[in-house]
């Protein structure tokens, strides 16, 4: 009776629901407090709950700490060259996006960093227009722990992502409510300057024919999530694909877990590092002469199982 309050009533979102949740253990936490510490600590994350459940503001990760025993090391970049090791990525997503196109053009390596550029270009490969950047891994994965280490691009508009994609995780027939393929958004850095979340990333899984829906896409926002400083400093975004569930992190750190869908994606999918273009309507309010920014990466790691990475 209580949830259906809260859900219907109240027209809180899942999000909010674990807030909901959360917020009762926390309290359990701070009636067996020990110590002034601990309490405090408890009345900090009752604080920023009840943020989240009044005002759908972004919480702190206060999970648990990610453990990788059991994993191996099987891939990883630390672009330590002076381009794109196409060995390893590919460009996807190139021409018209949105408001604006993906251009091979925007990406660059120096430094040990990879960079992804958004701009507006009078003579960009596509012409006249906004441009950012999209690239994927040749190989693709099924489950592990995907990681990277970056810092997203300041100023509003583009958004910093790093993401896995299904072939289908749109249609209900092949996506088979997210057994057959998801999409699983490790991390968006889109609420550049936004009050509450102004230092935050969402976490959100996206499929089709949840419930047996067969038309349109169903997701889930799991939450806003702060990190340190992520428009300037690096930070690290992850998630562990298990067989029974998908576990995000931030710096280490765990934020949430979900079962979202009918199951978890059973099938390989791809890796996607993008700085992704905004529609149209929000490209008008940027500067064409002076509105340039930058995705920086430092690394991309993923692991998997050590019997799977042996075989």
């Amino acid at each position: 009776m209580f949830e259906k309050f809260l859900t219907e009533t109240l027209k809180l979102a899942p999000r909010q629901m674990w807030g909901v949740e959360q917020l009762g253990v926390y309290f359990k936490k701070l009636f067996s407090a020990n110590g002034a510490k601990a309490a405090i600590a408890c009345i900090v994350a009752i604080a920023e709950l009840i943020g989240l459940v009044v005002f759908d503001f972004a919480t702190t990760p206060r999970g648990e700490a990610l453990d990788l025993t059991g994993y191996s090391l099987v891939f990883e970049d630390e672009f330590e060259g002076d381009s794109l090791n196409l060995d390893d990525w590919r460009y996807v997503a190139s021409g018209p996006d949105r408001g604006g196109f993906n251009s091979p053009e925007q990406v660059s390596v120096k430094d040990g960093n990879l960079f992804l550029t958004g701009e507006y270009k009078e003579d960009g490969n596509y012409g006249a227009g906004w441009y950012g950047a999209d690239i994927a891994l040749n190989e693709w994965y099924k489950q592990g722990y995907f990681e990277i280490r970056c810092i997203c691009n300041p100023g509003g508009g583009f958004w910093s992502a790093f993401w896995i994609q299904a072939r289908h995780p749109y249609e209900a027939q092949y996506s088979q409510g997210g057994i057959g393929g998801a999409e699983l958004d490790i991390f968006e850095a889109m609420d550049y300057g936004e009050f509450g979340c102004e230092n935050a990333v969402a976490q959100t899984i996206h499929c089709a024919g949840v419930g047996g829906v067969q038309e349109g896409f169903q997701s889930r926002m799991l939450g806003c999530f702060n990190g340190n400083n992520i428009y300037e400093e690096y930070n690290t975004y992850g998630l562990k694909w298990t067989e029974d569930e998908y576990i995000f992190y931030i710096n280490g750190v765990e934020t949430v877990r979900s079962t979202f869908g009918d199951g978890v994606s059973q099938v390989e999918e791809q890796v996607r590092v993008s700085l992704c273009i905004p529609t149209a309507e929000k490209l008008e309010m940027l500067d064409k002469e002076t509105y340039s920014n930058s995705f920086v990466i430092d690394y991309v790691k993923i692991y998997q199982p050590t019997l799977t990475a042996a075989e």
